[in-house]
């Protein structure tokens, strides 16, 4: 039964994180509403923004993980060292 639940916070936590991206991105690119269509401006205002925030989560991801390696190392370090 764990399962589902960790797709449904894995779902939502990516949801959170796709509005985040979609509002910021808007806001930063999108200023005419005047008409239907988007201003080559605005695409590529808005491809660099999608581009970039995705490129910062993918390196975030990666320090954290090794933070974590580090932090692992040093735990079973710090074990052997005691005899634990």
């Amino acid at each position: 039964m764990a399962q589902p639940q960790m797709d449904a916070k894995q779902l939502k936590e990516f949801l959170q994180s796709y509005n985040k991206l979609t509002e910021a991105c808007f806001s930063d690119c999108i200023g005419d509403f005047t008409s239907r269509k988007l201003l080559d401006s605005e695409k590529r205002c808005s491809f660099n923004c999608m581009e970039k925030y995705l490129k910062m989560t993918q390196r975030i991801s990666l320090r954290f993980q090794e933070y974590q390696v580090q932090q692992n190392e040093g735990m079973l370090a710090q074990q052997a060292k005691y005899g634990r």
